[in-house]
């Protein structure tokens, strides 16, 4: 265990400016944006849930339904972090075992009695665990401060919305639903890691066109036999559950693009259903078969990984 731990943290050392401080960038750069915007005056006339108002205080129904919108939605403004985080993991997954060969600091971890297994599941856990935690953390964190200059700019415009959100169980239960989502990203990214990391541990260079252009080109080519040769391949089944599991499985959410299935909005008065809908149909994704067969594809990659990383010398 201890050995795990000390390789997640040379991980992390050595990929901090990507997986950490980039995820940071961002958040900064929105919550530099708008809280310049509030500060400037530029935002006026304020509206939430489709009710505006400027200097006059709201009481009543329509300011407890504004309440439990901002409660629900804050988490809403993390988004363009979370989805940064297909990027982040979809590039150090490439890099991971190609890079080492690469600068030759293979010979010196192959020196160290850590085995292969252990060195490249300790790249799978920072990709599919460390990582979507982080993001976690700083979408949350820049969601909370969002929030903070909302409340205040309201309060400036008569209307102090801070105990009503403070008591709402959605300020508290939108950040436990991303962290209950991470089970099912974790099942639904294994196959896109376990490609890549396959991928990073073979190819001598030239890993991002190995890793995108050979599913790309293998759909092309199917496509080309269907249509010009009569083929009874279908490319189009190929493309939705190949190629884009084996690429766009580390994107937070395909998993629902993946998923037959619609989200079923049930709605509740003066409730917004759509986080609940979106949890529910996350996880009920894991009921169909292609979710285990993808993960189950992602391990035997990662298995191969491993094997390569045996007996691949340095590039």
């Amino acid at each position: 265990m201890k050995t795990m731990k000390w390789l997640i943290k040379r991980e992390m050392w050595e990929n901090k400016g990507m997986l950490l401080w980039t995820p940071l960038v961002i958040a900064g750069a929105i919550a530099a944006l708008v809280l310049s915007a509030l500060v400037m005056g530029h935002v006026q006339n304020i509206q939430v849930d489709g009710h505006s108002f400027n200097t006059i205080t709201i009481e009543g129904a329509i300011r407890q339904r504004i309440a439990e919108t901002l409660a629900q939605a804050y988490i809403g403004t993390g988004m363009p972090v979370l989805m940064v985080l297909g990027l982040l993991v979809f590039f150090y997954c490439l890099s991971a075992l190609h890079d080492e060969r690469r600068d030759r600091s293979l010979l010196f971890w192959k020196s160290l009695p850590v085995s292969d297994l252990t060195t490249v599941l300790s790249k799978v856990l920072l990709a599919l665990v460390v990582a979507p935690l982080i993001t976690i953390g700083v979408a949350v964190a820049l969601g909370l401060i969002m929030l903070l200059a909302t409340c205040v700019t309201l309060l400036i415009h008569g209307t102090n919305l801070f105990g009503e959100i403070l008591g709402s169980p959605e300020l508290y239960l939108s950040p436990l639903r991303l962290v209950g989502l991470l089970p099912v990203y974790i099942l639904w990214a294994l196959p896109t890691v376990g490609w890549l990391l396959m991928v990073s541990s073979m190819a001598r260079s030239k890993v991002f066109l190995w890793a995108v252009g050979t599913p790309v080109i293998i759909t092309l080519l199917l496509v080309w036999a269907q249509k010009a040769l009569h083929f009874g391949v279908d490319a189009l089944w190929f493309a939705s559950h190949i190629t884009n599991r084996i690429l766009l499985g580390v994107v937070p959410g395909s998993w629902l693009a993946f998923s037959k299935d619609t989200i079923e909005i049930a709605h509740e008065e003066h409730k917004l259903p759509l986080p609940d809908a979106i949890f529910n149909a996350s996880w009920s994704t894991l009921g169909g078969p292609s979710v285990w067969i993808g993960a189950a594809a992602g391990i035997a990659m990662i298995a191969v990984a491993v094997y390569m990383r045996r007996r691949r010398e340095e590039v």
